[in-house]
């Protein structure tokens, strides 16, 4: 995960600490996706988080509910080019109070100019302040689990 964008206070206290993790976004035999996230912390231990998004009768949007925030995730896949990018948008409510995050998702640590833009446009199109949209620095990754 390369891109990071959200007006979550949570965010905003600690988007100059947060770097780049790695992400498997997996399709399952039934259409759902499994998603895995890692992102190695400062103390060398490993962060790790996995959901079951549920497909939706609406093609690339899918659904799940994170234990560990507690909150309902609606995730909608907007622009993928899958040898290259994915940018997934996802509406987070929790005690009926709703966020958006975006997420620029990449093959590679580097994304082009016209990618970041491209990010950039998309999640201020959606709300989210030029200041709470962040690529990230790099990261060294987890070890094997």
């Amino acid at each position: 995960m390369v891109g990071f964008a959200t007006n979550a206070q949570w965010f905003i206290n600690h988007k100059d600490t947060m770097k780049m993790g790695t992400a498997m976004l997996v399709p399952t035999e039934g259409g759902d996706l499994d998603l895995s996230y890692a992102n190695l912390n400062a103390d060398g231990t490993c962060w790790r988080m996995t959901h079951l998004a549920k497909k939706t009768d609406t093609a690339g949007r899918f659904t799940f509910h994170s234990q560990a925030w507690n909150n309902d995730n609606d995730m909608r896949f907007v622009d993928v080019v899958y040898d290259d990018y994915a940018l997934v948008h996802t509406i987070k409510t929790k005690e009926g109070t709703s966020e958006v995050l975006n997420k620029l998702y990449s093959r590679t640590p580097e994304v082009s100019e016209a990618l970041q833009q491209k990010f950039i446009t998309f999640s201020m199109d959606t709300g989210i302040l030029a200041d709470n949209i962040a690529f990230l620095p790099k990261n060294q990754e987890c070890p094997e689990a």
